[in-house]
């Protein structure tokens, strides 16, 4: 089960570091063990070795990408706990990796044992959702003034509703030089940046406070909490209510 490190630079942005050592020692110890598993940001030690080649794999969310970009070789899939492909199990995070550890447990000693061993330690034997419920939304970065004054417009008038047309009148471009910056500089369309500025912000007043479901709808733009409901199953995987119960951090 082999580890991973990260460094964060002076604009806060984490990356995992490898030292080739490690990468030296593991390949020559994974020749001589039936499994192979990375807990967290070790799946960038595991992909440096090679034996990550044509598998699927995923990592901490904040390095998924990292990893994606330097082993264009590996399938990195960002929003399981873990995945297992084959002889090959990898986990997203640390806590993550005590799943990880269960479904390890069950592959060996049956489903029955890891459901002991979770009541024992308080956890779900399958834990319902994939870790993008977890990550925050990172802002992207934008490369033009344009974009971030559009940016602005949008969180500005969040809950109203907005017209690619609107849109495009504001940042005084077409209707398809629009879906095209947005595009380059944020790579989503306006209608999924849209999309994930409410549904961060709904995020927050579940974490944050008692508001019920139809007020965020409205507040953040939905409208209805049908399709609030909608947006968090289709980004996070979860319900509004689902989430609260897990996040939140008022009482």
């Amino acid at each position: 089960m082999v580890p991973g490190a990260v460094e964060v630079d002076a604009q806060r942005r984490v990356r995992a570091v490898v030292a080739p050592s490690v990468v030296v020692s593991v390949r020559a110890l994974a020749g001589h063990t039936r499994r192979l598993a990375s807990v967290c940001v070790g799946a960038h030690v595991l992909a440096a070795t090679g034996l990550l080649e044509g598998r699927r794999v995923t990592t901490h969310w904040s390095t998924a990408q990292q990893l994606a970009d330097e082993h264009p070789e590996v399938k990195v899939d960002a929003d399981p706990i873990f995945i297992r492909d084959r002889d090959v199990w990898t986990g997203a995070g640390l806590t993550a990796c005590l799943d990880l550890a269960l479904a390890l447990v069950a592959d060996d000693f049956g489903e029955r044992l890891a459901l002991r061993v979770a009541r024992q330690l308080v956890m779900f034997l399958k834990r319902p959702s994939g870790q993008s419920q977890f990550s925050a939304s990172l802002e992207p970065a934008s490369k033009t003034r344009r974009m971030d004054a559009l940016r602005h417009y949008i969180m500005r008038c969040i809950g109203k509703p907005m017209s690619i047309a609107e849109l495009a009148e504001q940042a005084h471009v077409s209707d398809r030089q629009l879906t095209r910056i947005f595009k380059t500089e944020l790579n989503m369309t306006p209608a999924a940046y849209i999309e994930s500025v409410r549904v961060e912000m709904a995020r927050n007043r579940l974490e944050t406070t008692d508001e019920p479901l139809e007020r965020i709808a409205t507040t953040c733009g939905f409208n209805t909490t049908d399709a609030l409901n909608r947006a968090f199953r289709r980004t996070l995987g979860t319900t509004p209510a689902e989430y609260r119960s897990r996040f939140r951090t008022v009482c």
